[in-house]
């Protein structure tokens, strides 16, 4: 028995060094190794940045103004600032490896978060990121539209206007704050439709210890100035005007409130049935609103649907998971288009359902809230 805790004591002994070993070398690397200016060229050389070598890739750029999404804070878990290094990146770090396929390595991408700028690098980022800008704004409205869930109108101070297509996201900075020590960026999709240039909506649900959401939801008052950068994303009508389904949870709302409004604003007529899942009545949110657009425009159907109050008092729509609502009311999708809008395991459920109908990999169209 005393050789086993021995045999214990001394592997706790020999991690506890491994882990104090590797910070030391983090710190020594970031504070005492001198990089020097290294040079970055971005899309063979749109733009050529001079940054101080030592940092990551990603921070390094970000401060050049070029921001590539970043779901996790540079935390290196959602894998969103992928980039290809075609030159200077060094060999793939272990925290890297689990984020990418072989297909992504073999061609050179990377996590931008996990790569250390030690010299001068040559990467390729989408051509439209290069446009993404970082503003200031001062929050005009919040309003609670369930009791997780609040809305945000920002009024942008400078740049004063900005242009996205409806589907988009932005990146929203939560600042330092009793129990956040480092800035953070988090995403969300914008909820207001392009034609209001100057100021933007989101719909934000608390999430249990979240950074950014906890700071919404505790700290963030109205006329407060904001940072955020944007826009992003590719989730966005398709030009083909063939009839669609929409599928969404909880603030996977917001692109498609965004969608539809700017549809009925410039008379896009597709035939669409929405479908939109929540627990109990008290997390629908605007259920009369949509269900007013419903009645206005002969191409749109709404459908919300309650999983989880059986008996729910006044309930008279759909009841169910949203897949089974989904289920029963189509049948052959195979000429459709589907988006999808949520959380990951919903969008994976609602996505198997479809495919079981007909529908192609190449109609589908995802905004995963990872």
């Amino acid at each position: 028995m005393d050789a086993i805790l021995t045999v214990i004591l001394a592997g706790a002994v020999a991690g506890a060094l491994t882990t104090v070993l590797a910070a030391m070398l983090l710190l020594a690397e970031r504070y005492l190794v001198n990089y020097g200016q290294c040079r970055i060229s971005v899309n063979e050389g749109a733009r050529s940045l001079e940054v101080k070598g030592g940092g990551t890739l990603l921070e390094s750029i970000n401060q050049e103004g070029i921001f590539i999404p970043s779901a996790c804070g540079g935390r290196g878990t959602c894998a969103y600032c992928k980039v290809k290094i075609t030159s200077g990146g060094g060999p793939v770090t272990p925290t890297e490896q689990p984020l990418l396929s072989e297909q992504e390595i073999a061609t050179d991408i990377r996590i931008s978060c996990q790569c250390k700028v030690r010299n001068d690098m040559a990467i390729e980022i989408p051509q439209e990121l290069l446009a993404v800008r970082e503003y200031r704004g001062r929050v005009e409205i919040i309003r609670s539209l369930t009791h997780d869930i609040k809305e945000l109108r920002i009024r942008l101070i400078e740049p004063e206007l900005m242009e996205f297509i409806p589907g988009q996201y932005i990146q929203l900075l939560a600042p330092k704050y009793p129990g956040n020590p480092e800035p953070a960026y988090r995403a969300y999709s914008i909820s207001s439709v392009p034609d209001t240039q100057d100021c933007i909506e989101l719909i934000i649900r608390l999430v249990p210890g979240g950074i950014c959401t906890t700071w919404v939801f505790e700290h963030l008052t109205q006329d407060q100035e904001v940072t955020f950068t944007g826009p992003y994303g590719d989730f966005r009508l398709s030009d083909s005007g063939g009839e669609m389904i929409w599928i969404a949870g909880g603030t996977g709302m917001a692109p498609f409130w965004s969608i539809v409004r700017h549809m009925k604003a410039h008379n896009i007529s597709r035939p669409c049935r929405y479908f939109f899942g929540a627990v109990s009545k008290d997390d629908l949110f605007l259920v009369d609103e949509l269900t007013k657009l419903q009645q206005e425009l002969d191409w749109f159907e709404f459908f919300p649907a309650l999983s989880g109050e059986i008996d729910a008092d006044g309930w008279s729509g759909e009841r169910g998971l949203i897949t089974e609502v989904v289920d029963r009311h189509v049948g052959d999708v195979s000429a459709l288009e589907a988006y999808l809008c949520g959380s990951p395991g919903m969008i994976d459920a609602a996505a198997a359902v479809l495919r079981k109908k007909g529908l192609d990999e190449e109609r589908f169209f995802y905004d995963k809230f990872e």
